[in-house]
């Protein structure tokens, strides 16, 4: 049986603390994007096959769109809008503008935080690895090898 009656829940959202009553079936990116009003994190396919709605939920690669916002009561999430550092920005975002690795700019956002998330995860040991665990973030106008590139920038540079 389908509940009507929102929820509350709490989410820390780039370390500030969100309080939100919410339907039991309002999506993680909806409650970021149309609640939260953080609008970084885009949706793309609403699908989970694109990738531009990537976060980090306690650290991990969430697929914001696939992700009930009720079932991350409690949790800590990490957008676009708090990667950096205040003003400093993160070292992938720094190697994303060395490396031209965006065009259209659309899918950058969640490829952000997906690098971010594949290198704190430390799996990835060659450009192939970096490949095949960013292959969840589609780049439809011709980035990809920008942002392989700054992705293996990072790499070398700071997670070593």
């Amino acid at each position: 049986m389908m509940t009507s009656e929102k929820q509350s829940i709490v989410l820390t959202v780039n370390g500030r603390e969100q309080q939100l009553q919410l339907l039991p079936w309002v999506s993680l990116l909806d409650a970021l994007r149309e609640h939260i009003h953080l609008t970084g994190t885009k949706k793309g396919c609403d699908h989970g096959q694109c990738g531009a709605c990537t976060i980090l939920v306690d650290g991990k690669r969430v697929l914001s769109c696939l992700t009930l916002a009720v079932m991350k009561d409690g949790a800590e999430i990490t957008t676009i809008e708090g990667i950096s550092n205040g003003e400093e920005l993160h070292p992938v975002q720094k190697a994303f503008i060395e490396h031209d690795a965006f065009q259209c700019g659309y899918c950058t956002p969640g490829q952000i935080c997906s690098a971010v998330g594949m290198l704190n995860e430390g799996k990835a040991k060659t450009r192939e690895e970096v490949q095949e665990l960013m292959s969840g973030n589609l780049c439809r106008c011709g980035a990809n090898r920008g942002i392989i590139n700054a992705i293996m920038a990072v790499k070398q540079d700071s997670y070593e």
